[in-house]
């Protein structure tokens, strides 16, 4: 693959645009997987790679800073590539390497899956959740509206984060727990890697969602909770719809 035609078509062969980076670091992590490495095993340099992937070392190098950022791989100083081993190798280590950030249909798989899990989280928190949970699932919300209300990202996005894990922990049920969590960070990696750091065209409806939740947690209403989270990700993954079909097609 050329520099140049893995930046226009992405190795899809289909004419659709997609940033050569991006494939290349899908074909990364599915070295990592195929060739069963482990956190902490060196990975080949940036020009072995190149020479492998059949690109070109500076889209290997951007490909390798996502993959740094999603806490994928280490670079270190003088030593070379690394496999990590932070939460998001370990993630990619207990789903065997299956899921992809940037194959579509594993994105919609995963909304699947969170809406199952979310679902039972909510109804479950609605007839557990201790007045200290039920709190700190009403400050997120709070935290959420203020992040939107005044433009931050970072706030909004840790805000979504801890009222979806805050209600996972108030199911008392440490598997749902750990599911909620493991998916929210595969998510995290699609959004790193096809998405721009923006509130989203749903931010706003989200806030309000989020309070509806909230609200029939509060109250012990735990069908209206859950019906209330299968509305909430049934319209995220409707604006992930949208933004990939922009990314896409324009």
């Amino acid at each position: 693959m050329s520099e140049t035609g893995g930046a226009m078509l992405g190795a899809e062969g289909n004419g659709k645009y997609r940033p050569g980076y991006e494939r290349v670091a899908e074909q990364i992590v599915e070295f990592i997987a195929e060739s069963r490495l482990t956190p902490g095993d060196r990975l080949p340099t940036e020009t072995e790679l190149a020479g492998r992937l059949g690109t070109s070392r500076a889209v290997v190098r951007e490909a390798v800073k996502i993959l740094s950022a999603l806490g994928r791989v280490r670079a270190h100083k003088g030593r070379g590539l690394f496999v990590a081993d932070d939460e998001g190798m370990l993630t990619a280590s207990r789903w065997g390497g299956f899921f992809r950030p940037t194959d579509l249909d594993h994105i919609f798989s995963l909304f699947e899956f969170r809406r199952v899990q979310e679902m039972a989280a909510s109804s479950l928190a609605a007839t557990r959740a201790t007045p200290a949970e039920l709190r700190a699932i009403e400050v997120a919300v709070e935290t959420c509206r203020h992040g939107f209300v005044q433009g931050e990202v970072e706030v909004f996005d840790q805000a979504d984060d801890d009222f979806h894990t805050g209600i996972a922990a108030a199911s008392h049920n440490s598997f749902l727990v750990e599911a909620v969590r493991d998916a929210r960070r595969l998510q995290r990696q699609s959004s790193a890697i096809g998405m721009h750091d923006v509130l989203s065209d749903h931010a706003e409806a989200a806030v309000e969602e989020h309070a509806a939740i909230y609200e029939a947690i509060r109250d012990g209403r735990p069908e209206a909770a859950a019906q209330a989270t299968a509305v909430h990700l049934d319209k995220t993954l409707e604006d992930y719809r949208r933004a990939i079909q922009r990314r896409l097609f324009g």
